[in-house]
């Protein structure tokens, strides 16, 4: 055998050569297959007509405007499993946040796919795709982004955290910044959880996946929604609600948002989170002491009120976890664990909770709709 061939055969059983085949196997995923897919608005309101539209002297009172509607796009694979999830973005983000990551990998939407799931991206009312508002907003031309870069724990402007799954370079931070939107109206956790119960309404049950600012809205639908049949949160900030009388004091941070607080529901309302396993993550890079950092401060202040948060449900007889993802073994993960380098390991870590859980069950010719 030439010498050539017999050091190939060495380095392939070595496991440090691959084949033609093998690499393109590792640089292209395996098709999808997907049997249904397809987009909607839903939710929202009409701004009615104060009398009839003259097309010669056209005013405003003569017409209408529909707005503060959540937009959606889903995609069902062949043979999808009983509960869809439905994604929910955070602050300054839309749907996009789920799709392919900032340096171009799968993101969340694919990756679940792939496991069986239908997927639901919800763009929510005022932003993106559903930018169309009832209330005026100014929305201002304001450089903002190293603000963001620290705030989103990627590391303190301009140097990387050390041990960031961000993907370093200025073509992946390029494509980050341009996937950030702003609000069209005022930011209404109200309006928004109230498209969120109506999608729920139409689709039937599911899993929310919400992020950062979402994760408010999302506590607040699954009280006013039955078909919620779980809950995973990346990283909340804000938007906790406890039972009346039952609020921590506010935390105090070093950030120019100030001390965090949380909101206070009557504890009939409460008790329906009690009733849906919640999971909590957070990524990597907080602090467990104060810190004069005023970015990776204020994630010391939500992390601890996450804890108090899932202590209340637990103590009213739920089913809610925090985790710290350093703790599970995935280090390095900025304020979007879902599209980091390590976001398969994010992913299989949720996939893990979703089978623990019992939410990964496949919906086969005898499963209800409405089950």
């Amino acid at each position: 055998m030439p010498i050539k061939n017999f050091l190939c055969l060495i380095l392939l059983a070595a496991g440090m050569l691959t084949t033609p085949a093998e690499a393109a196997s590792k640089q292209t995923p395996a098709p999808l297959v997907i049997q249904e897919q397809g987009s909607f608005a839903v939710g929202g309101t009409v701004i009615p007509a104060q009398k009839s539209y003259d097309p010669l002297h056209p005013q405003a009172a003569e017409q209408t405007l529909r707005g503060d509607h959540a937009s959606v796009f889903y995609q069902k694979p062949v043979n999808a499993r009983k509960y869809s999830l439905v994604f929910l973005h955070g602050a300054g983000q839309s749907s996009r946040t789920w799709e392919s990551t900032p340096d171009g990998r799968e993101g969340f939407q694919n990756l679940f796919l792939r496991r069986g799931y239908s997927v639901y991206l919800v763009d929510q009312p005022r932003r993106g795709r559903a930018g169309r508002s009832t209330v005026s907003m100014n929305v201002q031309a304001t450089p903002d982004e190293q603000f963001w870069f620290g705030q989103f724990r990627m590391g303190v402007w301009p140097d990387f955290f050390e041990n960031t799954q961000f993907a370093k370079g200025e073509k992946a931070l390029d494509q980050f910044f341009r996937q950030m939107t702003p609000n069209t109206g005022p930011y209404d956790a109200h309006v928004i959880s109230d498209a969120m119960t109506e999608l729920l309404s139409n689709i039937g049950p599911g899993i929310l996946v919400t992020h950062s600012q979402g994760c408010g809205p999302g506590w607040i639908t699954a009280m006013k929604s039955k078909n919620v049949r779980g809950i995973v949160a990346y990283e909340p900030g804000s938007g906790f609600v406890f039972p009346e009388e039952e609020a921590p004091d506010p935390i105090d941070n070093t950030s120019s948002f100030g001390p965090l607080s949380a909101g206070e529901v009557p504890l009939d309302q409460f008790m329906a989170l009690t009733r849906i396993p919640i999971v909590i993550y957070y990524g990597d890079n907080i602090p467990a002491e104060p810190v004069n950092q005023p970015h990776q401060d204020y994630w010391r202040a939500a992390l601890r009120m996450a804890r108090l948060w899932a202590d209340a449900v637990n103590r009213h007889g739920g089913d809610a976890v925090v985790i710290h993802l350093p703790e599970a073994g995935l280090t390095g993960n900025t304020h979007f664990p879902f599209s980091d380098l390590n976001n398969e390991k994010v992913a299989e870590h949720l996939a893990n909770w979703l089978h623990k859980k019992g939410l990964d069950l496949y919906c086969h010719t005898f499963c209800l709709n409405n089950g």
